[in-house]
């Protein structure tokens, strides 16, 4: 009974959580991007290349049971990919430079005065003699 309460509070756990949440809108994420590409971003280049990525096939050897290379699906995974490395990249760079923004609490600065061993005074904290009691410090 132990180990199903320990998989419960493993389970529970807020990384845990916002993990599955991430994998859920990543995947939503790719169909999105998936459909940029196929949709939209191919057939634009198909006007200027004459190309569909999607027909580019290399057919090994003869006949009908022949293999066949979907190379066109790999350069559409390819630009997917970059796609959603650019996304990313952006994203992560405008998460950076807001956190950049947010100023951190600045160090006191530095106290200028010391006092001294002597006569208790306020002196500089330069000073190697006191300008009151004339210490040597």
């Amino acid at each position: 009974m132990g180990l199903v309460k320990e998989f419960k509070e493993f389970i529970m756990r807020g990384n845990v959580m916002d993990l599955a949440v991430g994998v859920i809108i990543g995947g939503a994420f790719t169909a999105i991007v998936t459909s940029l590409n196929e949709d939209i971003i191919t057939p634009i280049l198909g006007i200027f290349g004459g190309t569909d990525f999607s027909n580019l096939t290399l057919k090994l050897g003869s006949g009908d049971a022949a293999p066949v290379l979907m190379y066109g699906n790999f350069i559409t995974a390819i630009i997917n990919f970059l796609i959603t490395a650019l996304v990313l990249f952006l994203i992560l760079k405008a998460v950076n430079t807001a956190a950049a923004k947010v100023k951190k609490p600045e160090a006191p600065a530095a106290p200028a005065t010391k006092i001294c061993p002597f006569c208790k005074s306020e002196i500089s904290v330069d000073a190697t003699r006191c300008p009151h009691c004339t210490s040597q410090l």
